[in-house]
This record gives structure tokens, C-alpha cells and sequence, in this order.
């Protein structure tokens, strides 16, 4: 009896593991796209930043699970006004997720962030002329770096990875885990300042529109080597003990034993 209830402890802790992560260390959001609640799409990276869906946003089959289909100006509302300056990246970042974009004739953002003296800082996108980009600005909107590179592929699985580092002075675009640009940068700081806004989907003065299904969203305050992200692909970015899932099937193999 004591074995039982210690095991049928165990599936219950994990189940909650499932639901409340345990913060990753500098990951600052990650969408899975798994939970819907209420409105809000859950943040599982531990720091509690549920993204409020605006618009018509589904779950249905993604690259890894459950991924979100954006119908066109639909998005995640951060509030970036009352985003915590603590989770805001300043010296490394990284923005991960895999996409599958419909060729709608428009630049698709993937996230997008304003600063509060107007400045564009964050621009992740797929463009309507086939190519990636990744762009980050500070203050006085100042370019750090605009990288343009790689070509898309249009409803298309594909694994979008943006990295940049002000303390080595570089940034990468990864497109499916291969390096497609780098480039040696000033080593600026960002801006821990997202006050005019912060969405997925769709830029905060309501243009480029992702269309098409999104899924394993990761915004990282650190810059992810090339093994990480290949990890990242395959693995997502959590540590399989959060995960219940496998633990679950092992303990109710336990269970059955009784």
C-alpha cells in the first residue's frame, strides 16, 4: 500500500510539473501552443507572461504537438506596457520558433516589439520577397544589425532562429539549424524598455500579419549556440524532467503492478 500511494504521489506531482514549469534560466517566453485558457495562450518558460489572444488564433496539428494558426491580423497581445524590465534581454537574445507561412503577398512578423520613444526594436519576420529577416534596434532608433538572408518556403515546415550577442559583438540568422548570415556588430545594448507594445502575430501599428501556423515560440536572454538550437528543433526548450509525460507512463506501469 505505502508503494501505491507513494506512486500515485508521483503522477500527481508530475502532472503539475506539466502545468506550472519550473523557470529555465533565461528563457523569457515560451509558447507551446498545448494550452488555450480563458482567452490567453500559457506561457510555459515559467515566468507566467500569457500571451491575450486578439483575433481569431486555433490550435491545430503543429510541428511538435499542438501549434496555433493565425488568421490573418490576428496575435498574442503581451502587454508591453507592464512587461518587467528584469525579463526584458538587454545584453543577448535569441527568438526561436517554427513557422509555416502562407504566401499572402505581405511581410509576416514573427514578434515585434516598440520601444517608448517610438523606436522599432525587435523584427523577426519572414518578407514577402521570399528572404528572412532579423533586425534589432536600441535608442533613437538605432540599428544594431538588419541581417536579410535565406530563402523561405512558402507553407512549408520551417525552423526560424535569431540570435544575437553585444557581449561577443555578433549576430546569426539559423534557417533549419544552418547558419544562412553572421555578422560582426557593435556591441550595443537593447533596450529594456518594450513600453509602446509587444505582440506575436502582427507589429504593434498593425501591419505584417503572420498568416499561417506557428509553434515552439522561444525568446531567450542569452544567445543560443548552433547545437542549442539544433537541440531546440528536435527537443523543445524545456528538460524532459518538467515534462510529465514519460514519467507518467512509467509510474502507471508501476501501478498496474498492484
Amino acid at each position: 500500500m505505502g508503494r501505491f500511494i507513494a506512486a500515485l504521489a508521483l503522477v500527481f506531482s508530475g502532472a503539475v510539473l506539466s502545468w506550472a514549469a519550473i523557470p529555465v534560466p533565461e528563457l523569457i517566453i515560451y509558447y507551446d501552443y498545448e494550452d488555450f485558457q480563458n482567452g490567453f495562450v500559457i506561457d510555459k518558460s515559467g515566468h507566467g507572461h500569457d500571451g491575450k489572444i486578439v483575433g481569431n488564433i486555433k490550435q491545430v496539428p503543429g510541428k511538435r504537438g499542438m501549434g496555433a494558426q493565425f488568421e490573418k491580423g490576428s496575435y498574442l497581445d503581451l502587454d508591453g506596457a507592464n512587461f518587467p524590465a528584469d525579463d526584458i534581454p538587454e545584453d543577448e537574445m535569441s527568438v526561436c520558433a517554427w513557422v509555416k507561412c502562407q504566401n499572402t503577398g505581405d511581410h509576416h512578423a514573427i514578434f515585434n516589439v516598440r520601444g517608448g520613444d517610438g523606436t522599432w526594436i525587435i523584427h523577426p519576420e519572414l518578407r514577402n520577397n521570399g528572404q528572412f529577416r532579423w533586425l534589432l534596434r536600441t535608442k533613437g532608433m538605432t540599428t544594431i544589425f538588419d541581417i536579410r538572408a535565406g530563402t523561405v518556403e512558402w507553407d512549408t515546415w520551417l525552423h526560424y532562429a535569431g540570435v544575437y550577442s553585444s557581449i561577443q559583438g555578433y549576430a546569426a540568422l539559423y534557417i533549419n539549424g544552418k547558419e544562412v548570415a553572421k555578422q560582426n556588430v557593435s556591441k550595443l545594448k537593447l533596450m529594456k524598455d518594450w513600453t509602446q507594445g509587444a505582440r506575436v502575430g502582427y507589429n504593434i501599428d498593425n501591419a505584417r500579419p503572420f498568416t499561417g501556423i506557428m509553434d515552439d515560440l522561444c525568446i531567450w536572454a542569452k544567445a543560443l549556440t548552433p547545437d542549442e538550437i539544433k537541440n531546440l528543433m528536435e527537443n523543445g526548450p524545456l528538460p524532459k524532467a518538467v515534462s510529465a509525460q514519460g514519467k507518467l507512463a512509467a509510474v502507471w506501469g508501476d501501478l498496474k503492478r498492484f
